[in-house]
């Protein structure tokens, strides 16, 4: 994979979207759902291909500005981001997959679920065999 600054932009808008309101731990584990998306051969192998990816992630089809508000928020998004395609994955649970605990979605009961942390449930599609 190809870092750049495209990627990072797109991975961190992903983070402020997704998770601006979570702890630097949160923020850390949805930047890794993306990034295993991206290693995942059922997912598109490019980082703003997979945040892009047609209702992939919430923020991406919600009608609203996709700009960020919150500088301060989106300086940390950037952080983090940088972080993870600098230094691989803190916390490596292999997650594709999460919800905010607001919702349940259809497709929460096929996943396994890996854990849960701040405002979201995450989890890995089990291989069918």
């Amino acid at each position: 994979m190809i870092l750049t600054a495209a990627a990072a932009t797109c991975l961190a808008l992903n983070v402020y979207f997704e998770a601006r309101n979570q702890d630097t731990d949160g923020q850390i584990l949805v930047a890794e759902v993306t990034m295993n998306r991206v290693a995942d051969d059922r997912f598109p192998d490019e980082i703003c291909a997979v945040v892009w990816q047609n209702k992939a992630f919430s923020w991406t089809h919600d009608g609203k500005p996709d700009v960020p508000k919150n500088i301060e928020a989106w300086l940390k998004a950037q952080i983090v981001s940088y972080k993870i395609l600098l230094n691989g994955c803190d916390f490596c649970n292999g997650a594709t997959h999460y919800h905010a605990l607001s919702v349940n979605p259809y497709w929460s009961d096929k996943l396994t679920p890996v854990g849960t942390w701040g405002g979201h449930k995450f989890y890995i599609e089990e291989a069918q065999g």
